[in-house]
């Protein structure tokens, strides 16, 4: 059995269209402590660790994000944040100041069940806060720019849709969908089979359920 940490319906249908019946997948609502950093796949591998040590079963967590080159990736990791105090419409003024609006959606899976695997390295945030120094300290670093907590490795899988900001056009959708255009049409104007055979996290779940079927 898989447990995915998510409160959202529809990304457990998609993992489970991705993984199959055989992988059991269920739901897991559970509150992780969302680290400070300016990497997705940092703030997903801590996640799934501490999900892991709450359920002592393999889970599975998923972080997105919008990524904006001409903002040096913001707002990135905290994409949601920004959408809820700025709203899409701010975040596109910033962008459309810019000569370059190119742009990606990025998905990460992260994946721990507390055996031992390759693990897939780590970037360091180097200004956590206070209360993820511990689990800093427990880590041994591999490099000056990766670490890796050898007790919990986590497994890392990457989706990546690229495209660049627009001014809001569509009706469907969520989130930054109305702004981000890929191949001359909005992830608003997409119906949900289009905008699923191309989302980032469909990618990274595919990945994912290649590795875990032969694992």
């Amino acid at each position: 059995m898989l447990r995915f940490v998510t409160t959202n319906e529809g990304k457990l249908r998609e993992a489970r269209e991705y993984l199959g019946a055989d992988a059991e997948v269920r739901q897991l609502d559970f509150d992780t402590t969302e680290i400070q950093a300016d990497d997705i796949a940092a703030v997903a591998a801590h996640s799934a660790r501490q999900a892991y040590r709450h359920v002592d079963e393999p889970v599975i967590v998923e972080d997105s994000g919008l990524f904006v080159d001409a903002l040096d990736g913001f707002p990135g990791p905290y994409s949601a944040y920004a959408e809820d105090t700025l709203g899409i419409e701010r975040v596109w003024k910033l962008a459309e100041m810019e000569s370059d609006r190119s742009a990606s959606f990025r998905s990460v899976i992260a994946y721990c069940d507390g055996e031992d695997f390759a693990a897939t390295p780590e970037p360091v945030n180097r200004e956590r806060r206070g209360q993820d120094q511990a689990a800093d300290e427990r880590a041994t670093a591999t490099t000056d720019d990766q670490v890796q907590e050898g007790d919990l490795p986590v497994k890392i899988f990457e989706g990546y849709v690229p495209g660049e900001l627009v001014a809001p056009r569509g009706e469907g959708g969520f989130g930054y969908d109305p702004i981000f255009e890929h191949d001359g049409t909005t992830f608003a104007e997409m119906d949900a089979a289009e905008k699923n055979a191309v989302s980032h996290r469909g990618r990274a779940l595919a990945k994912f359920a290649e590795w875990f079927q032969e694992r």
